[in-house]
């Protein structure tokens, strides 16, 4: 009788063959321990081992080495212990003995609450559950593998450990949500690996990164990594308790953006790039200096295609490791907080591109995009477009946004090409896109998707903020979920930005004949909390700098770029400003090179970059220009009609402080004897002059301030007659006076 039920122990069951030829599905019901009355059979797959060994683990004495049977030449191997012993394996490799405890021992990994909440997008700590977590269960220190493949036939984890053998670590699939699970004991931090997939037809497709690492090699290598789960030790709570306030509509929100790689090389090598304690050292203190109050940084979620410039990310959990780790780009966020400065991430859920290792095709599926091309295939840039319409795809990435703002203390998520998904004719001919349910064109799933994504963020990171780039007239973007919005913070004036630079590019001659370009951005400035935009798509592509597209001489070019940047930052919504326009860059960018820091020993370009300093810190100082930005109330014409001088002038004000008043004289004729009206009598004193001499200007100006005269104009009992300099703008505030 005992001869028989040892023998047992032996008879393969179904599913064997499958297991040792690479297609079995449910790998648990052949591997791992199996009741067998008194004793546990337990089955092993290791293939190339020379032998396998069971280790018993007895309570109160030494652990017992038991020989397997290997009962199969492909490497499964078949031993028995007692009956609820716990046991570990000893594997004999050509180069020595492994001793591990199995994976096909452990029971079920993730919850039942975890598996719900993502089937149905609702799951809000995703880079805490899914991917590569390293933990601990039953006292064994290891890594839970889970991924989404809900099509896949079979899924393997994959990596050093196991020589990348898909055959070594096939994983369970939770069938209710589609996620496939495997707890890998004695791996941990900086062990690489990928996902190898059987698609529902049993073929192999390239080997898959992890969508949810949150670490991966530098490219071009494509493995994921495990990270340290240690969190960071941060301190900028002084910082953080006070965000609301410097990110509220009210404050002086100026950004500085940044393209990592191409701010400065590092040691004067062309193909280097700063990683995050280099740019720690020298960008922070950079735009400290120069009175911003944000950076910006273009996309650095983990992206294959330097040449993109991030925005054709796979990896949206993992920060790039061409800069470093994930704990130096914590460094690096936590040391900005501590110069006072917040940190803005771009961000891209519109698109991804079709790189073979990445999220095309999946689990041999359409899972993240759309089967139909007019759907998921987007004709500007060869990318493929995010399902929006499935829960778990929206899920996936609302995870991701809200892991940067959480894991990194990001203070904000600039959401790229909004546009590019609130349409679906975007950049399409009739006949290559698909009407909503209602037959219009408008994205419903991707409308949905945006006001979750907000309405979250406001739910969990209450003071963080998202910014739309969104180009077009959609109403409502920066209106509250609530109130029929999308629920953004801000959006960016793309018409503002287009309307001003191509006045600011004509000839002053024929300036007169185009006034509106001027003005016409005022008429629609309330109506949603804009950002002014001088971005990295302004001077790119042939565009030429900025500071090209001044007409003139190189003395009228630098005027023309200070009265600009002065005209900005008095206008109207918050700024942000590209690197390099404030160097007065003369070629335009490109990302494999670096800004044109030696252009500094122009006084012209050192005087452009003192004049960014100086408006940044009157913008600041001076509660009038920020205070009250989003509404009208905040801002007053007196001047909008003489375009035969293209001169403008109006009053930026707040309850309770000095107005200021701003005149823009946009030809390179000085104007003396220049009256205009003002709300308060008194001496005004002369903030701004962009003519100055240390700006590299004329110097012409009014010798600090005027008194005004009781004479009435421009609907105001008294005036200021003041001297206008060429091809600039002046900022006047009364002393102690409050409009």
């Amino acid at each position: 009788m005992n001869a028989a039920r040892n023998d047992s122990a032996y008879v393969l069951p179904p599913g064997t063959e499958d297991l040792l030829r690479g297609v079995c599905a449910d790998p648990f019901s052949v591997l791992g321990r199996h009741p067998n009355g008194r004793t546990d059979i337990v089955r092993a797959f290791c293939p190339d081992a020379r032998a396998v060994k069971l280790v018993v683990v007895r309570p109160r004495a030494a652990p017992v080495e038991r020989a397997m049977r290997r009962v199969d030449d492909r490497g499964l191997y078949v031993g028995t212990v007692p009956a609820g012993a716990s046991y570990r394996l000893k594997i004999g490799w050509a180069d020595g003995w492994e001793e591990t405890e199995d994976s096909y021992s452990f029971g079920l990994l993730l919850g039942d609450l975890d598996l719900h909440l993502f089937t149905e997008g609702r799951h809000r700590e995703l880079d805490r559950v899914m991917g590569a977590q390293v933990t601990e269960i039953g006292g064994v220190t290891g890594v839970r593998f889970a991924l989404w493949a809900p099509n896949a036939f079979r899924v393997s984890v994959i990596g050093d450990f196991n020589v990348w053998d898909g055959r070594r670590h096939p994983m369970r699939l939770r069938h209710a949500a589609g996620i496939w699970e495997l707890f890998i004991p004695r791996i941990g931090p900086g062990e690489r690996y990928k996902y190898e997939i059987l698609d529902q037809d049993r073929r192999l497709l390239p080997p898959k990164a992890d969508p949810m690492a949150l670490a991966t090699e530098r490219p071009p290598a494509t493995a994921s990594v495990v990270v340290d789960p240690h969190p960071f030790p941060w301190d900028d709570e002084e910082w953080m308790n006070g965000r609301a306030a410097r990110q509220e509509d009210s404050a002086p929100l100026s950004i500085y953006e940044v393209h990592a790689a191409s701010w400065r090389r590092p040691d004067g090598d062309p193909a280097g790039i700063m990683r995050w304690d280099e740019l720690e050292r020298t960008l922070i203190p950079y735009v400290v200096e120069m009175g911003f109050s944000h950076i910006e940084l273009m996309p650095i979620m983990e992206h294959p295609f330097g040449g993109s410039w991030g925005y054709q990310t796979l990896g949206l959990y993992a920060p790039s490791a061409r800069y470093g780790s994930p704990a130096q780009f914590a460094s690096f966020v936590n040391a900005c907080h501590r110069a006072g400065l917040g940190v803005i991430l771009d961000w891209v859920p519109a698109h991804f591109p079709a790189d073979t290792h990445g999220l095309a095709r999946f689990d041999g599926s359409c899972l993240y995009e759309h089967e139909d091309r007019r759907e998921g295939f987007h004709p500007d840039w060869h990318t493929l477009i995010y399902n929006f319409g499935r829960h778990e795809v929206s899920g996936f990435l609302i995870g991701s946004a809200l892991m940067w703002l959480q894991r990194y203390h990001v203070d904000g998520l600039r959401v790229d090409a909004v546009a590019s998904m609130l349409y679906r004719d975007y950049s399409r001919e009739e006949g290559e896109w698909i009407s909503n349910i209602h037959g219009g064109r408008e994205n419903l799933e991707a409308i949905q998707f945006l006001r979750d994504l907000n309405g979250s963020v406001a739910h969990y990171c209450p003071s963080a903020m998202v910014i739309a780039e969104e180009s077009t007239a959609w109403p409502g973007v920066s209106r509250p979920v609530a109130d029929g919005g999308l629920g953004f913070a801000y959006k960016w004036n793309m018409g503002w930005m287009h309307d001003t630079l191509q006045y600011m590019s004509r000839d002053p001659l024929w300036r007169r004949y185009h006034h509106s370009e001027i003005m016409f951005g005022l008429y629609y400035a309330f109506s949603e909390r804009f950002i002014l935009p001088l971005s990295h798509d302004e001077v790119v592509h042939g565009k030429g700098s900025l500071i090209s597209r001044m007409p003139g001489d190189e003395w009228r070019k630098h005027a023309g770029i200070r009265a600009y940047f002065a005209f900005m930052w008095a206008h109207p919504g918050k700024k942000l400003l590209f690197m390099g326009g404030e160097l007065a860059q003369v070629h335009e960018w490109h990302a494999d090179g670096e800004l044109d820091w030696r252009g500094l020993g122009n006084p012209m370009a050192r005087g452009v970059q003192g004049l960014v300093r100086d408006v940044n810190r009157l913008y600041r100082a001076l509660p009038a220009l920020h205070r009250e930005d989003s509404v009208p109330q905040g801002f007053a014409w007196i001047i909008g009609d003489d375009s035969e001088n293209a001169v403008f002038a109006w009053l930026r004000l707040a309850h309770g402080v000095p107005p200021v008043l701003v005149v823009c004289n946009m030809t390179p004729v000085p104007r003396p004897f220049y009256r205009v009206g003002v709300p308060v009598a008194g001496y005004w004193r002369e903030m701004l002059n962009t003519d100055a001499q240390d700006y590299e200007g004329s110097g012409v100006g009014n010798e600090g301030g005027v008194h005004t005269t009781p004479d009435a104009a421009h609907g105001y009992a008294q005036s200021c007659v003041l001297t206008l300099p060429p091809l600039a703008v002046l900022y006047l505030s009364p002393e102690g006076g409050h409009a």
